[in-house]
């Protein structure tokens, strides 16, 4: 069809892969495709760069190629678009290295001609003779106008940058808002209420029933001038707690002797020096411990106050303003006091410095205070299983089982007789000034007797309840034979158990003295036991021993004990009696034919009874030589011994 328009064909090449071998069962094996690093090998490869090295060689191909490029195809037709494809892939790139090449050596020519001055010389251009004798009145005017244009386009710039340095500043400030807001929202709970962002310092999440809100807001710090230096404690973030938790605040307990008169009782108003915050820490993070610290501190307060007025107990507690005050045992009391310091309460420096009390203040009763309090948040939080109905009627199987497993009466009451706060920490207050006064006691025993000496092995596990300490009398030099005497005194609320080393048990009460008196007896029966041991050691027999006399003075604190040893011969007897007030009193009994001072009788004829024993005589014990009375004892023994 000669006479209609043309039809343009594509024709593309098949997507199969060139076969490269068929095995004998039919199976094709396909030639792989080039990457592309081997694709431009290939094209690369069909490039000559030797050609267009001569001028003229180039000039003759490029005639040739045009002739050949701008001959008329006669197959195409008017309508169709002319295209000349080139001749390799590469040509392009070639001819723009080449006609870069040319302009490289034009302009070594021209710098060459400049440089050596053989084919051209430049000479300057004369000026116009009139146009320097410009007034001076213009050449200020444009030296003017020069110089405003000038500062005018170094102002632009100064703004610019000032700008952009606000910019960055703001954008700064605003990307460590969001750091700080994140590292504060990892630490406390955070919620947004309208626009604003709220924070919660109250213990309600951990079980607390204390009503204060305890909410605090987060704001932006603005404070700051962005013109001046910003200091490296800058923190752009700030919060702002409610005023009544603003300060420190601790709850101070403390033992003391009871107050004469009610009415002397004030607000306890005390100041603790700050803690210093550590290095590193936010001023954020620090004012909202301080602020949860004195939430917690009013809660607890708070409780102790309910209870103080709910609890029905012989001698009623008092609360005084910010004080309890209860008496633990008679004439002591023990006080519980809320103790808050605001920046507000700071009192005027002139006036007159009140002189330093001790520190009377219980430290262990503060913590365990705050143990227990948060023991009473988790027991809140925790599920309590409630008592059972004692009854179910026939129905669901899980209603029956409540019948045998119902709780009886005595089980409700045990769950009903918890004890609370105030009661617990009274307890505890009890048990540490009775193991104060007997660590106090027995210290005062031990400095003012010498002799026998006494100690005590505290346990360092104990309970917030009991205490247990071990009481040792022994005598210096003679810890060996001299340990009868070992008493473990088991420190309790209200009284003090005391077991002896054969398995006695004594129950003492909280006062003072009856320990004391009981410590004085033991230490005298230690003199009397020594002698017994030291009595079998030196070969001496013992007669008789005793722990509690009926005979002598009565002894107001406690027995007296005696004890009676004879040598080995039998010729010598000592007798010894000790009481814890009229002290030490040793005999000595000699033989018949030593004392001069008998009387002959006229009945006793025979010899043989003159090595009877006769009299005792006292020995002046003060006057003896030694360092303690068991080496006193030694030495008189030591002395009445014969020689073999």
């Amino acid at each position: 069809m000669s006479g209609g328009p043309a039809v343009r064909v594509s024709i593309e090449s098949s997507c199969e892969k060139q076969v490269q071998e068929v095995s004998l069962d039919g199976l094709e094996t396909y030639v792989p495709p080039l990457s592309m690093s081997q694709n431009l090998a290939k094209l690369a490869q069909r490039i000559d760069f030797g050609q267009g090295s001569d001028s003229e060689e180039e000039g003759v191909e490029g005639e040739s190629r045009d002739q050949e490029w701008g001959k008329p195809e006669p197959e195409e037709e008017e309508g169709t678009v002319k295209f000349q494809p080139s001749l390799w892939p590469w040509d392009s790139v070639r001819n723009n290295l080449r006609s870069a090449l040319t302009e490289m050596c034009v302009l070594y020519d021209v710098l060459s001609v400049v440089k050596e001055k053989k084919y051209m010389t430049l000479d300057p251009v004369s000026q116009d003779p009139t146009a320097g004798k410009t007034p001076q009145v213009f050449q200020l005017i444009s030296k003017r106008k020069s110089l405003a244009t000038a500062a005018q386009l170094l102002l632009k710039g100064a703004e610019k940058l000032s700008k952009s340095v606000t910019e960055n500043q703001e954008n700064r400030r605003q990307r460590d808002f969001n750091s700080e807001l994140l590292r504060l929202r990892s630490q406390w709970k955070l919620r947004k209420v309208g626009d604003k962002i709220l924070g919660d310092l109250s213990y309600r999440s951990a079980g607390s029933l204390f009503p204060h809100h305890g909410t605090f807001e987060v704001i932006k710090n603005t404070d700051i001038d962005l013109d001046k230096k910003i200091p490296e404690d800058y923190c752009p973030l700030n919060v702002q707690i409610p005023s009544d938790l603003e300060g420190s605040a601790y709850i101070k307990v403390s033992i003391q002797k009871q107050s004469p008169d009610i009415g002397d009782l004030g607000t306890v108003n005390l100041f603790r020096r700050q803690p210093k915050a550590k290095i590193g820490t936010q001023a954020w993070h620090v004012k909202l411990e301080a602020a949860q610290n004195v939430l917690l501190c009013k809660e607890i307060f708070a409780q102790l106050s309910r209870e103080a007025v709910q609890i029905k107990s012989q001698i009623p507690h008092i609360v005084v303003k910010n004080q309890i005050i209860s008496q633990p045992f008679p004439g002591l009391q023990l006080s519980v006091s809320l103790c808050h310091s605001t920046t507000g309460d700071k009192k005027n420096p002139k006036s007159s410095p009140e002189k330093p009390k001790p520190d009377d203040h219980l430290y262990v009763l503060e913590h365990n205070l705050h143990q227990l309090m948060r023991e009473f948040h988790k027991q809140t939080l925790s599920s309590v299983v409630m008592p059972h109905p004692a009854s179910a009627p026939f129905g669901h199987k899980r209603l029956r089982l409540a019948g045998p497993m119902a709780y009886d009466k005595a089980e409700i009451s045990t769950l009903q007789q918890g004890e609370g706060l105030l009661e617990k920490i009274i307890k505890q207050a009890k048990h540490i000034f009775l193991r104060s006064r007997t660590a106090r006691t027995i210290d005062s025993l031990a400095s003012r007797i010498e002799d026998p000496q006494i100690q005590a092995h505290w346990s360092n596990i104990n309970d917030v309840y009991e205490s247990s300490v071990k009481v040792l009398i022994t005598s210096q030099g003679y810890e060996q034979i001299c340990k009868s005497i070992q008493l473990q005194l088991n420190i309790g609320v209200e009284q003090i158990r005391v077991v002896h080393r054969d398995g006695r048990v004594i129950t003492l009460s909280h006062q003072e003295q009856e320990l004391q008196d009981f410590l004085l007896s033991q230490m005298s029966q230690h003199q009397v036991h020594a002698v017994q041991q030291l009595a079998k050691v030196m070969g001496w027999h013992v007669l008789s021993f005793s722990n509690h006399v009926g005979l002598g003075s009565v002894e107001s604190i406690g027995n007296a004990s005696a004890i009676t040893v004879a040598s080995a011969n039998g010729e010598y007897a000592i007798s010894v009696r000790n009481g814890p007030e009229s002290g030490c009193k040793v005999l000595v009994q000699f033989p018949r034919n030593l004392c001069k001072e008998l009387p002959k009788s006229d009945v006793i004829q025979d010899n043989k009874w003159n090595h009877l024993r006769g009299p005792y005589k006292e020995v002046h014990w003060n006057k003896m030589e030694g360092r303690n009375f068991v080496y006193k004892m030694e030495l008189l023994m030591a002395a009445l011994t014969p020689c073999p």
